[in-house]
């Protein structure tokens, strides 16, 4: 005979989940708070959240792990200390670089790989890189984005040290507003997407399926660079 379910005890136990779900989120929303007044104090000029795809958590985890920004010498410093920096191997006749060195602070890292994302469907001077990266040096997503990481992450660290805040420009060098970079970027430096698919196909990625299993649905890979953050919107990929 088989067991009936017990609506009563299920009922309990979804309720059980969700104080517990609702406590966190109550928790989260509080440290996101102290976060952003700690943040305001740490950067009052607002420079770090100039950059386009940082916001006040994503900045505060760059300030946080970075530390001061004026204690490196010099702007390698700066990348080398991230982690994102190409790694060289090397012999008595010959050398090529591989991927990043990830000897870096990975927190710092996650942040910034994230806040590229963004950042380059906002900034045209990015979006052209990531462009050229993709496009005529045959890079794969994930490598391409490495590289915008490493130059947001030196632009940041510049209009620190200058107290300025971050300018962004056209591929002319003529300061504009975010939407008129994100229509530069629409216009100039759209990956097609058989070219992205290709990308994917030549650095091994499995080729996208269309499964009927819910299981199958819910465990396709993600990006290795951590959890995606509250602030940030989902974009489409450019």
């Amino acid at each position: 005979m088989v067991d009936r379910l017990d609506f009563g005890e299920l009922a309990d136990d979804i309720a059980v989940e969700a104080r517990v779900a609702l406590r966190l989120t109550e928790e989260i929303k509080e440290l996101e708070e102290r976060i952003s007044v700690l943040f305001a104090h740490a950067d009052p000029e607002r420079i770090l959240v100039s950059a386009p795809g940082v916001g006040a958590i994503t900045g505060a985890q760059i300030l946080a792990r970075l530390g001061d920004p004026n204690r490196f010498r010099t702007l390698a410093g700066v990348r080398s200390f991230s982690g994102l920096v190409p790694s060289l191997d090397a012999s008595s006749i010959a050398g090529h670089h591989g991927g990043p060195t990830k000897r870096g602070d990975a927190c710092l890292r996650e942040a910034l790989f994230m806040a590229a994302d963004h950042a380059r469907r906002i900034d045209p001077t990015l979006a052209a890189r990531y462009h050229r990266l993709m496009v005529t040096a045959g890079k794969h997503h994930n490598s391409a984005l490495c590289h915008i990481a490493t130059a947001l992450l030196t632009r940041i660290v510049t209009c620190w040290r200058r107290e300025e805040r971050y300018v962004i420009r056209d591929p002319d060098g003529y300061p504009i507003s975010a939407d008129e970079g994100r229509r530069i970027i629409s216009e100039r430096y759209t990956i097609p997407n058989e070219l992205r698919q290709t990308r994917r196909l030549v650095n091994g990625d499995r080729p996208t399926r269309q499964r009927t299993s819910r299981r199958s649905q819910e465990s396709q890979s993600a990006p290795s660079t951590g959890p995606s953050m509250s602030e940030a919107t989902s974009l489409a990929a450019t």
